[in-house]
């Protein structure tokens, strides 16, 4: 008989030892904590609910993967790090994703996944839109008092022949401009669009559909829509007072507006000037655009630097300080570009190559469910250690990818990690909170 001689790897000697290496370690993954998304994941069902939605045309008789495994490889994969379905194509030998999904055999093949992304349709995205919402007002024990929801549009480049590209002007770039909405850090919908529209599009319909939904949960709950100066339209404006909805929405500076706010810039200029610190005066003003039925709430913040003149304005229905409408409740906003980021950055929402509208439309969701499994394994597990405002990237790195030595059986599969990773602890505890959920 043949025998095989393993290919070995050598490093530098230590001490007068030989320092090898080679590939005969058996079944060892580096995704040994994909197993937390499993039990998040089971204690949601929000693979399982979203898979239903999706239309299966195979002849069953010959069906070897669940449309809901491949969902459950396709979205764990993506909170692991593996962007590309390429990635499947050893990836699918992996008994830690096989075990994660609910297998004991081989995972789908890249080719399989990239049929399961051409399921999409616009049917689909509105069932996965109403499902993420619905995982969202489960996460609440109690009604809540008060819900901020924050709007905005953010560049996502294209680089081919993508159906519904156009060139935007301001990103200077051929792209797409989705739409998100986050409530804190829960992502309610992420919606893409083509860039060729105003930024606001659709915003309106979609505020009024998670309004009506809320309310008919949580009759009683307090909603705040804010937006910055792209969402400043009078129609969701009068909407929202209609409706009893609050607002607090950046606004573009006119000469108008200007006009009467020269005698404030020159004492905060003074004030500048004797002491060399920034300064900044905040105020209300009552104004009435062209468009607008009533004058409204504007509030002012007018700033002088070394740079000269500052001027910032945003429209509200909100009572309370000029000052603290302005740093408190309006800047909070930025909170959501952050979290913007970690979709982009950590969890590959640009990844948008496909051909198809609808394919790309899936891959942003399959990128908002792999959020959502992690918000709420930060929400709830990651609660009260050190890791509970970590981003997404930083939760991958530190409790996801983690190498482990599986060994499986009849009776058992055993997955055994290092004596010195070092966060145990923590994992101990997130392992035990979520046995408890």
């Amino acid at each position: 008989m043949p025998v095989c001689i393993k290919e070995r790897l050598y490093f530098s000697s230590l001490n007068r030892r030989n320092v090898e290496m080679d590939f005969s370690g058996g079944h060892v993954s580096s995704d040994g904590g994909v197993l937390l998304l499993r039990e998040v994941d089971r204690h949601i069902g929000l693979t399982d609910r979203i898979s239903k939605f999706l239309p299966d045309l195979r002849d069953q008789s010959k069906v070897i993967h669940s449309l809901k495994s491949i969902l459950q490889q396709r979205v764990y994969g993506i909170a692991c790090g593996y962007d590309d379905g390429n990635d499947h194509d050893t990836l699918r030998h992996d008994i830690a994703f096989q075990t994660a999904t609910n297998r004991t055999s081989t995972l789908a093949s890249p080719p399989t996944l990239h049929r399961f992304e051409m399921l999409a349709d616009r049917n689909f995205a509105i069932s996965a839109h109403k499902e993420m919402v619905e995982s969202f007002i489960s996460s609440f024990d109690t009604p809540p008092k008060e819900l901020v929801l924050d709007f905005d549009a953010t560049d996502d480049l294209v680089h081919g022949n993508q159906e519904g590209k156009f060139y935007h002007g301001y990103y200077g770039n051929h792209c797409f401009l989705p739409l998100y909405v986050f409530c804190g850090k829960d992502l309610l919908v992420s919606y893409l669009r083509p860039s060729n529209i105003d930024g606001a599009k659709h915003s309106w319909s979609i505020l009024s559909l998670l309004v009506k939904r809320f309310r008919q949960v949580w009759p009683n709950v307090r909603i705040i829509f804010r937006g910055d100066g792209g969402f400043c339209r009078h129609k969701m404006l009068n909407w929202c007072e209609r409706n009893d909805v609050g607002y607090i929405v950046g606004m573009a500076s006119n000469k108008r507006l200007e006009a009467p706010l020269k005698p404030i810039i020159n004492v905060a200029r003074a004030a500048y000037e004797n002491s060399g610190q920034k300064q900044r005066i905040f105020m209300p003003l009552s104004y009435q655009a062209g468009s607008w039925k009533c004058s409204r709430k504007v509030v002012v913040k007018a700033e002088y630097t070394s740079k000269g003149p500052n001027l910032r304005f945003i429209v509200t229905n909100l009572e309370g300080n000029s000052q603290h409408l302005y740093d408190k409740i309006y800047c909070a906003r930025g909170d959501m570009e952050n979290r913007i980021k970690e979709q982009q950055l950590d969890l590959f929402a640009d990844r948008t190559s496909c051909h198809s509208w609808w394919s790309n439309q899936m891959r942003l969701i399959l990128s908002s469910l792999a959020y959502i499994l992690l918000q709420r394994l930060r929400d709830t597990a990651l609660k009260d250690t050190q890791l509970a405002k970590a981003t997404a990237g930083t939760i991958r790195n530190k409790l996801l990818k983690i190498g482990v030595v599986i060994t499986r059986n009849t009776r058992r599969i055993r997955l055994k990690m290092a004596s010195s990773y070092p966060l145990k602890q923590i994992f101990k505890i997130v392992v035990k909170q979520l046995a408890r959920e």
